[in-house]
């Protein structure tokens, strides 16, 4: 008798396995993980830069390590921040996984780190299968994307526990229409909190890491309905304490490059590692 194994099974939920381990060990730490996903462009690397910026003059400890197909550039702009930045080079892969995190991270992250910011590959299929120990996973999509992508990407938006909206401040330009994606995202994920930020005008930054700090200090993140559905791999969790709830999610594995978690109770791959940009 011949036996079908299904090998984007078994990778996901080897994946799986060492996302739980990955936070549970920076857990016992006290380091919060924030995976940020989004397309090419989106605007992400400039809101984190940001971000970054506040949390060091907030005094609050943090590290970022961002992946790319290629090049260092965001690491460069990140480690503008002056926080300890480091670039991973995924040499073709379209995402990161749990144990390739891990083992990045090893060594690298000072000791005393509360949020590590993960910058994914720009790309909103393959990233939205893989946990990566996160505590937080924050989909971001800007204004000039269209009103239709939480539909186009329902896996991605499904399974974030807070929507960013990028690059307000041009908005009324390329005629956003805020309630149609609003809509949308509730659509795929019912409940999810949307916000609008604008790294350029100053708008909504410090929200991502506030929400970020709370979850940290035990808020309970929205929990996604499409985390519940059999047939997935990927193990969400609800808050910063690894409570290994089990759920489990659809997944993408198609590898074209383009991809409201929402605080309902909050106010064998090849790759290669760059350079590590660590500023202070």
């Amino acid at each position: 008798m011949c036996r079908v194994v299904d090998l984007k099974q078994a990778v996901l939920a080897k994946n799986d396995e060492a996302a739980r381990a990955l936070r549970a060990e920076l857990t016992a730490r006290g380091t919060t993980v924030v995976n940020l996903l989004s397309s090419p462009g989106s605007g992400k690397t400039a809101l984190l830069e940001r971000e970054l910026l506040l949390a060091r003059e907030r005094g609050v400890a943090v590290a970022a390590l961002t992946a790319d197909l290629a090049t260092e550039n965001d690491a460069a702009r990140l480690a503008r921040s002056g926080v300890p930045v480091k670039q991973v080079l995924t040499d073709g892969l379209c995402h990161l996984e749990a144990g390739m995190l891990g083992r990045h991270l090893d060594g690298w992250m000072p000791d005393d780190t509360r949020l590590l910011f993960v910058e994914n590959v720009g790309n909103l299929v393959c990233p939205a299968s893989y946990d990566l120990g996160e505590s937080l996973r924050v989909v971001l999509a800007s204004v000039t994307e269209g009103e239709d992508k939480p539909l186009k990407y329902p896996t991605a938006f499904g399974l974030a526990h807070l929507v960013i909206v990028t690059k307000t401040d041009i908005a009324k330009a390329v005629e956003f229409d805020e309630d149609a994606f609003r809509a949308h995202v509730q659509q795929v994920n019912p409940g999810v909190e949307v916000v609008l930020t604008s790294a350029r005008a100053d708008e909504g930054v410090g929200l991502l890491l506030d929400r970020a700090l709370a979850v940290g200090a035990g808020a309970t993140v929205h929990a996604p309905v499409m985390a519940g559905r059999d047939g997935g791999h990927l193990d969400h969790h609800h808050g910063a304490h690894d409570h290994d709830h089990g759920a489990d999610h659809d997944h993408d594995h198609s590898h074209d490059h383009d991809q409201d978690h929402g605080h309902g109770h909050l106010p064998p791959h090849r790759h290669a590692d760059a350079a590590t940009t660590q500023s202070r």
